[in-house]
């Protein structure tokens, strides 16, 4: 059989395609509103950093990156072998494009963040975690916004 294209300009759209369908993460950033967020209200805090810990805001699993993948997979597979060879290698490396499209789309989306713990001017603390964009350190005065739904940030 005559193949139009080459498993490596397969393995090259694959990887452009799953590139394009993980898409950008949901931003943590106190800079970043959502088209919700604009031109609403917010209710405003100020208060003082207390503390500070670095941590880990998980990726997006929206599915996108497992269906990607398996389709590039099992696209992959149905080059190898004839028969029923094929089918098992088109299931076989389409179950395991679908995992690797699934890692890599949450992989991708990760981020670095902060909790960081406000004590209020009203005597209330509260804990926001946010993405590592801005630098904060105990002591700070900040303002503490919060939306109708409850989404909070902390800025200068």
């Amino acid at each position: 059989m005559n193949r139009a294209h080459s498993p490596l300009a397969l393995l090259m759209a694959a990887l452009a395609m799953v590139t394009l369908l993980s898409g950008c993460p949901a931003s943590m950033s106190s800079s970043a509103y959502t088209r919700d967020q604009a031109r609403s209200t917010q209710n405003v805090e100020f208060g003082i950093v207390q503390s500070v810990r670095e941590v880990r805001i998980e990726g997006t699993k929206s599915g996108i990156g497992t269906l990607a993948g398996g389709a590039i997979g099992g696209v992959l597979g149905n080059q190898i072998g004839a028969g029923a060879g094929r089918t098992l290698a088109t299931i076989g490396v389409g179950l395991a494009g679908a995992a690797a499209g699934s890692a890599v789309e949450e992989g991708t989306t990760r981020q670095r963040g902060l909790e960081v713990i406000v004590r209020l001017d009203n005597g209330r603390t509260v804990a926001i975690t946010q993405a590592a964009d801005v630098s904060l350190v105990p002591g700070d005065r900040v303002r503490v916004l919060t939306d109708r739904y409850g989404t909070a940030r902390i800025v200068r």
